[in-house]
């Protein structure tokens, strides 16, 4: 690949000499290759094949794309193509302040170490890309724990950056065709089991201290930890993606929003050997004393199978607190829980306003369950007198059939789970259900038209009445935001 020089003057000429009114905008997009800047005034005149064009929806559109395989990137499954990658995000970096850039990915697949994205910037994969991630370590660069965890997740000190990186962003999208990025995770899975990495695992996406991210009609694979990790983030939509792991490998987290503001996660399909969706806060002290918490979150239309973790869990690093968590519409199948909130003393923080109904699950363990004793820490300094604030907890319209135990509820001794509303709910149990049903300690509230009959501490308001939880009906910002039709070009190969 040809190094691009991009200067001032040659990006004036380019945007001055576009032949059909350039506007940076959803109209269309200017398909830039390497030698454009050269080339694009002899084109003019004697005209060029510019390729089949698509269209996608996104946040911003971009007015300027390049393809992968114009940078040396071969897509033989074999060829390492992380310079490629990272030559491409560099050079496209470059148009940032003139209506921004477009990395096509091809039909391929196309083995790649880790690479940083850039704002203002799209990479999207056809449908037939195909993503994979290194297995060397030497291919992910040791970076420093997050400060609101004070340690890696899987060893003390750092953790290998993720496969796809970014941090102080503005204005990222990851999408395509449904296009796959496979995290390739089976020897990572292996080291981990055996004790043998030095450093925490690399996540497939982490995004961090940025604003403006769209993640998309894809398909992930088989992260080695966590899949999707967008924290310190803010205005965050998440849709249209298919999350698979084996069900046997723990950590595999689908999407976990940690320490961010205004997201919204819909229409995703995953399949984990952990918590489907986690929400996170920080670990702690270390998440006490950062102070970044998780609010306004979204998620709509989530279809989870996850036999030993949540759908969706709350916790269990939730330190600089959780609050206005929305979720609707969801279908969980043979899963352990449907909605978990995990905390512990030391933990601090609080989960509070949580709002969540329209579920619907088949073949599960728990449709209710809140640790108040999940016990890790990240080191002996966490504060014994700080205790987590679990309050205003809504859960409404939902139906689950064989079940084995409607709800394991622990507080904390001294420190109640207070203000859970459970309404309009029915499960069916399976054919050896626990003996006792609702099993309730350390926590208050009440019910309405739960059958089976709930625990005595969430007795039945107005008997005879199905009475409904306090739901907001107001919106949250993120839910306002509409996505554009955006068009690009593929080249001709």
């Amino acid at each position: 690949m040809r190094s691009l020089l991009y200067t001032i003057g040659s990006l004036l000429i380019l945007l001055l000499s576009h032949d059909g009114g350039f506007t940076g905008a959803a109209d269309a997009e200017h398909t830039f290759r390497a030698t454009d800047i050269h080339t694009h005034r002899h084109r003019r005149n004697h005209g060029h094949r510019r390729g089949e064009e698509f269209e996608y929806s996104a946040l911003s559109c971009r007015a300027y794309s390049a393809s992968l395989d114009e940078f040396g990137a071969v897509g033989d499954g074999v060829t390492s193509n992380t310079a490629a990658f990272r030559d491409a995000v560099s050079q496209l970096s470059h148009f940032a302040d003139y209506g921004g850039s477009l990395l096509f990915v091809p039909a391929g697949r196309w083995l790649t170490g880790s690479f940083n994205l850039t704002s203002h910037f799209t990479l999207f994969l056809h449908r037939d890309a195909v993503l994979l991630a290194s297995q060397e370590e030497s291919d992910y660069e040791v970076i420093e724990p997050l400060p609101s965890y004070g340690r890696g997740r899987d060893t003390d000190g750092g953790r290998f950056i993720s496969l796809l990186f970014g941090s102080n962003l503005t204005d990222v999208v990851i999408t395509g065709e449904n296009g796959t990025i496979d995290g390739q995770g089976e020897p990572w899975w292996g080291k981990f089991k055996r004790g043998e990495l030095k450093y925490t695992r690399p996540y497939l996406i982490e995004i961090m201290h940025s604003d403006g991210i769209q993640i998309s009609n894809l398909t992930f694979l088989n992260s080695p930890s966590w899949h999707i990790h967008p924290v310190y983030s803010s205005n965050i939509v998440i849709q249209d993606l298919t999350i698979l792991a084996p069900v046997t490998v723990p950590n595999t987290d689908g999407i976990n929003p940690d320490s961010c503001t205004n997201t919204r996660i819909e229409d995703c399909y995953i399949v984990s050997g952990d918590d489907c969706i986690a929400v996170k806060s920080g670990w702690d002290q270390y998440g006490i004393n950062y102070g970044m918490p998780t609010k306004q979150l979204l998620i709509r239309r989530l279809t989870c199978i996850s036999p030993d973790s949540a759908v969706i869990a709350l916790g269990s690093e939730m330190s600089g607190g959780i609050e206005d968590v929305r979720a609707e519409d969801i279908i969980a199948i043979n899963s352990e829980s449907g909605i978990r909130i995990k905390t512990a003393i030391g933990r601090g923080g609080y989960v509070k306003d949580v709002y969540v109904r329209g579920m619907t699950m088949q073949t599960m363990k728990y449709v209710f369950w809140m640790t108040g004793s999940y016990g890790s820490h990240p080191d002996e300094h966490y504060d014994p007198n700080a205790l987590p604030v679990i309050q205003n907890i809504n859960y409404q319209d939902m139906v689950a059939e064989n079940v084995t135990m409607p709800a394991q509820l622990a507080g904390i001794t001294g420190d109640q789970f207070t203000g859970i509303c459970i309404s309009n709910v029915t499960i069916t149990l399976s054919k050896k259900p626990k003996k006792v049903l609702w099993n309730c300690t350390d926590v208050s509230g009440y019910t309405s038209g739960v059958t089976p009959e709930p625990c005595q501490l969430l007795p039945e308001k107005q008997p005879g009445t199905v009475v409904p939880c306090n739901f907001p009906e107001s919106s949250i910002p993120i839910d306002e935001v509409k996505l554009q039709r955006c068009y690009s070009r593929r080249r001709l190969m």
